[in-house]
């Protein structure tokens, strides 16, 4: 039958490079596969190997040549979960998103079903999964026997999977934790564990190679070997309990081996992170008005601590601003800055160990939040509204600035672009032949007395005709055209 059966073309590719189907679906018209490319959406029937997807298009009596998408490449695969809807929506989160440096644009495919998105999950896993374990053998330079015992390891995690899945339950599978590169990619210090792992395939190759140039067969541990690590040979004992274990292979009798320290200390940290999520999961309020107002009350040191940046650069206290004035150009002539960082972080690190040490065995402070009144339906509308449109304003501001760079940079306005590149010869001359400290001691000065007594006319002044300046230079020309597909829609 069509449905359970493999193509010619397939399976002459899968012999030519040695695959091993895995998993196979879309074969049954009530759980298709769909695959997006572009604007094109082809129904089909999806095969995973241990080195590559294969997606072979339904046609009307047969199957399309198959697609490949590789796996074991080092092509800068992205495997991510994808949402898809008709005409480009992005309504259903049903999907799985691959992309290479081999494909011109990406491929999506969609896994449909009524309720949830379980079949999407599982083939994200596993095509994650095969992924993964590609980039480990790539990376750590795995070869001979050794890759092929990683390789497996991967497949029998499939193979795992696929016989839970089969078994109904009530209770949901997660696929991540069946799947051991899948499970190091996420938890802390995973790539910790894959590193031991790699070494110890990587030592057990090279024992093969050693014991096959020795003549072949199996090393044992030899009778005096295993008297010398009890310590009864002539005599003699050891009270060095790395010394005195009994070590077969990579086993250690007595002690826990490479790759059990780093799983301990792995799922220790993953407790640490769970306790963290937890809170994490516990701060978070629904609402942009809500979000706000907790954003506003963390940030009101900030604020504050800005406000008197502001009030002594506008010189609203004159004793107070020529201190601070006269203390920071000090400290920048003498190059001291460098202390003068030290010290702050200093007296973070100490004000960090205080609150420590006096916080101990009470609770932690909350931070009150004061709630805003309730948007109805229409008030929130109107605020997604208004904040599209500032971001709307935001990028043409911006782009009217890039616009107007390019215009100089290009010399549409010539006068604009020769006082520009005066500025720029003088700026380079500068740090060219001035020492260090002295141009920042004249960038702090002209910043900080911008606003004093003395500067503030000339500093009006001087704004103003930066200003007209600025609006007197013309913006680059923008041709805006359409795309070709968008044309052909029409």
């Amino acid at each position: 039958m069509k449905s359970s059966s493999e193509s010619s073309l397939l399976a002459a590719v899968r012999f030519s490079r040695e695959e091993k189907i895995l998993e196979v679906d879309g074969t049954v018209t009530t759980q298709p596969v769909l695959e997006h490319v572009g604007i094109s959406t082809w129904p089909g029937r999806l095969i995973l190997t241990d080195h590559a997807l294969h997606f072979e298009a339904l046609r009307v009596v047969s199957y399309d040549k198959p697609k490949r998408y590789d796996l074991s490449e080092d092509l800068k695969q992205v495997v991510k979960p994808e949402l898809t809807g008709p005409w480009g929506t992005r309504l259903f989160d049903k999907a799985v998103f691959y992309s290479s440096s081999s494909l011109s644009e990406p491929v999506i495919l969609e896994f449909p079903e009524l309720k949830g998105h379980a079949r999407r999950d599982y083939w994200l896993a596993i095509i994650q999964e095969i992924l993964y374990v590609h980039k480990f053998i790539s990376k750590y330079g795995i070869k001979g026997v050794a890759r092929d015992e990683v390789l497996w390891k991967a497949v029998l995690g499939i193979l795992r999977l696929q016989a839970i899945q089969d078994i109904s339950s009530p209770i949901p599978v997660q696929n991540d934790a069946l799947l051991m590169f899948n499970l190091c990619d996420q938890l802390p210090g995973g790539d910790l564990v894959l590193e031991t792992l790699a070494n110890m395939a990587n030592r057990r190759e090279s024992d093969r190679e050693n014991d096959f140039k020795d003549g072949g067969g199996m090393r044992s541990i030899s009778a005096l070997d295993m008297v010398s690590n009890l310590g009864f040979v002539f005599g003699t004992s050891s009270n060095n309990s790395n010394e005195s274990r009994i070590a077969v292979g990579e086993i250690s009798v007595g002690e826990m081996t490479e790759l059990e320290i780093a799983i301990k200390e792995s799922k220790n940290n993953h407790k640490k992170v769970i306790s963290a999520q937890a809170t994490v999961d516990g701060v978070k309020v629904d609402g942009i008005d809500t979000n706000l107002a907790v954003m506003k009350e963390l940030l009101f040191p900030i604020n504050e601590l800005w406000k008197s940046l502001q009030a002594l650069a506008y010189w609203d206290d004159l004793r107070k601003s020529s201190g601070f004035c006269l203390f920071f150009s000090y400290i920048i002539y003498r190059n001291w800055l460098g202390y003068a960082a030290s010290l702050m972080l200093m007296l973070f690190a100490v004000f960090m160990i205080i609150t420590r040490w006096f916080s101990q065995g009470r609770s932690v402070p909350e931070v009150k939040v004061i709630a805003p009144p309730p948007m109805n339906t229409m008030e929130q509308l109107l605020a997604v509204q208004n904040a599209v449109s500032q971001a709307e304003q935001f990028i043409q501001d911006g782009n009217v600035i890039l616009l107007k760079l390019r215009g100089l940079l290009l010399s549409i306005f010539p006068q604009a672009t020769e006082k520009l590149a005066f500025c720029l010869l003088s700026a380079a001359l500068i740090l060219a032949f001035m020492p260090y400290k002295y141009i920042v001691l004249l960038l702090f000065l002209e910043i900080f007395t911008r606003y004093s007594p003395l500067r503030k006319t000339s500093t009006e002044r001087l704004t103003r005709r930066l200003k007209e300046w600025w609006f007197s230079v013309p913006a680059a020309p923008v041709t805006i055209e359409r795309d070709k597909e968008e044309k052909k829609k029409k």
